[in-house]
């Protein structure tokens, strides 16, 4: 059982074309998405990450491996929080069919999830074999504005002269700015001194992966998103703003010096230069993405006589749609 929606009034403030024609392979991947999202709500609210994770990236594992076609993990996620992960190098799918690569986040916001609070999702992306970047890095400094500041926002500027420059650039006074800054000690600085300028700082401990989506999505709540958040995840931003619009950059921020020297395996272009989307997603991109607890773009799975309803996103071909599809018990 399924509904299909397009994005409407009451998530977005623009309406999006009709929803997407996907193909077989796309729907695949949703279906992945959905099932780490479901295998991991026995753990919401029961404190304990790690549990969850397991739980999301086992599901999601299973799910891949009837993907029809090659697979293999380019960028998954786990080393840095000695968390589960599907491996970097891991192969998926039935054999049978295109190959691809894959990026994906069985559960990001694991704290959230833990917790029982808002903001846990999984996501993955796909493109062709060459599409997608990889790093050995954890973490990197990053920067998501709207189309509009696509010209005159620059990772190594100050965040005054960047936010005063995505201001003129939306037309709007800075105090009407509202951004995302993920709220860790390093970030201490930053968020100071974006709120003296009268912005809006929504300070989250986890999830820039959707926090980037509500800047890039058409009327998304959020101006932008600034400062230092995981590395592996920037690959799933960019596919996101290949596939909407809108800037992304990216550049090593290593926070010690072990992760130093794992980033000397790269080339000093791509060790110490500002990366771009075209740089970490190099071909078209496919997003899944399905909500594990409640956010301001996806609702948390809820439960009917079929089973459970999953609310999730769908980005390919340049466009976006909501999907509530009803995923039976296993």
């Amino acid at each position: 059982m399924s509904t299909r929606e397009p994005v409407g009034p009451t998530a977005l403030a623009c309406v999006a074309p009709s929803p997407l024609q996907l193909d077989g392979f796309a729907w695949s991947l949703l279906a992945a998405t959905e099932a780490a999202a479901a295998a991991a709500q026995p753990w919401v609210g029961r404190g304990d990450p790690k549990a969850a994770d397991r739980a999301a990236v086992a599901a999601m594992r299973e799910a891949l491996g009837g993907v029809p076609g090659r697979g293999v993990v380019v960028v998954g996620e786990g080393e840095k929080d000695d968390a589960p992960m599907l491996y970097a190098g891991e192969e998926l799918g039935t054999g049978d069919g295109p190959a691809f690569e894959i990026a994906a986040d069985p559960l990001e916001g694991t704290t959230y999830c833990a917790e029982g609070r808002p903001g846990a999702i999984a996501i993955l992306a796909a493109s062709e074999p060459g599409g997608l970047w990889s790093t050995p890095g954890y973490y990197a400094d990053k920067l998501v504005v709207p189309e509009q500041a696509a010209d005159v926002v620059d990772l190594g500027a100050p965040i005054e002269d960047n936010l005063l420059a995505l201001a003129r650039a939306l037309g709007k006074p800075p105090d009407r700015l509202e951004i995302a800054i993920l709220a860790k000690p390093r970030h201490e600085g930053l968020i100071r001194r974006a709120r003296a300028l009268g912005v809006r700082v929504h300070a989250m401990p986890d999830g820039d992966v959707l926090a980037a989506l509500r800047v890039l999505l058409p009327g998304g709540d959020l101006d932008g998103v600034f400062g230092v958040g995981g590395a592996p995840e920037g690959v799933l931003v960019a596919c996101a703003t290949k596939v909407l619009s809108g800037t992304f950059l990216f550049r090593h921020a290593p926070a010690s010096d072990a992760e130093a020297g794992l980033l000397e395996q790269l080339p000093p272009a791509e060790r110490f230069a500002t990366l771009a989307t075209d740089d970490l997603a190099r071909g078209p991109a496919v997003v899944a993405a399905s909500g594990v607890t409640m956010s301001e773009l996806l609702d948390r799975p809820r439960a009917t006589r079929a089973g459970l309803e999953v609310s999730s996103l769908v980005l390919a071909s340049g466009r976006a749609a909501f999907v509530r599809r009803v995923v039976a018990p296993a």
